[in-house]
């Protein structure tokens, strides 16, 4: 079914009221689910929605802290998100690398102690929007077996990379995991084989079917070996810039809290050369023939725009299902 956009918005708004969100608070968190089941991110808006009520209620997330400067390094900045709403916190260090580049022609904040971002391209559209180019880039539980490995000792810590564009920006969103655990979880409702490989099963086998990967929790990462070291070397980077925690230190927690992330943004080089280098790439990416002429080679965002403008029209669509369980909440 479809819901105009306001309405879902001001039903999430409303649930998070009722749980003594502040009203600003409230409303932002509410506009970020709204927008990601808009841009067609379902599994980072209202699907997950009712799991980020339950960790409001547990105390997970802690809905009245705000973000707190460590350290500064001129160019460079570490905060403490105090278990606060993590895409509010997300938001607010995407502002800050923001402000920094303006200054300096790059700005990097780091934060830890915070919460999951939801849907990591919101920080690379709102840069995108803001005119810089950004690099953002989080770490997570371990839902990842290594390449050579058995046991999950790796999380899939989402890459997001920006370019702002006129005609539509450029916006990379992707998870080290060939599916996020999310995405595995909506083939599994509808009952779907995933497209391609995606996870193994119990004894180990590289399968496609989103119901054993979902039982054993091991995801399978991009270009095997190669993503299993980006995954690793993520890790890495946001630990050690943001001082916060790794992925083997939040499996320690019982539920995903206390991830470190970093927010990097760069001031663009203005003017018309510059918008056609990007024009180029572009142009010269989607001249490939296409495997499906229906299905024309796109860049990524591009196919997010499309969605964006669908659901805007149509009605953002939702699963009845998980409506109904947000409405009752």
């Amino acid at each position: 079914m479809r819901i105009p956009f306001e309405q879902l918005k001001a039903e999430f708004k409303r649930v998070l009221t009722n749980l003594n969100f502040p009203a600003e608070k409230a409303d932002l968190c509410a506009q970020v689910f709204a927008e990601n089941s808009r841009d067609g991110v379902y599994t980072h808006g209202l699907n997950r929605f009712p799991t980020f009520v339950r960790y409001i209620k547990e105390g997970v997330i802690l809905a009245e802290a705000s973000p707190t400067k460590v350290n500064g390094l001129g160019a460079m900045e570490q905060w403490d998100g105090n278990l606060g709403p993590g895409m509010l916190n997300a938001r607010f260090c995407m502002d800050r690398a923001i402000s920094l580049a303006k200054e300096n022609g790059i700005g990097c904040v780091a934060i830890k102690n915070t919460n999951h971002w939801m849907r990591g391209g919101t920080y690379g559209w709102q840069a995108a929007e803001a005119g810089y180019i950004s690099i953002s880039f989080t770490n997570a539980a371990a839902t990842i077996v290594p390449w050579g490995g058995t046991t999950t000792t790796l999380g899939n810590n989402p890459l997001v990379i920006a370019v702002p564009r006129k005609e539509g920006h450029v916006v990379l969103d992707m998870a080290i995991s060939q599916f996020s655990f999310g995405k595995v979880l909506q083939y599994q409702s509808y009952n779907e084989q995933l497209p391609v490989p995606g996870g193994y099963d119990k004894e180990g086998n590289i399968s496609t079917d989103a119901t054993v990967i979902a039982a054993s929790k091991r995801l399978l990462p991009i270009g095997f070996w190669k993503g299993s070291g980006l995954a690793m070397v993520l890790d890495l980077l946001v630990t050690v810039l943001s001082q916060g925690r790794s992925v083997k230190q939040i499996g320690e927690r019982e539920t995903e809290s206390g991830v470190s992330q970093v927010f990097i943004a760069i001031k663009p080089q203005d003017g018309q050369q510059t918008d056609d280098l990007i024009e180029e790439i572009l142009n010269y990416t989607k001249s490939s023939a296409p495997v499906n002429p229906n299905k024309p080679v796109s860049y990524p965002g591009e196919n997010t725009l499309k969605t964006r403008k669908k659901n805007i029209n149509e009605g953002v669509l939702v699963d009845e299902k998980i409506w109904a369980e947000v409405h009752a909440l």
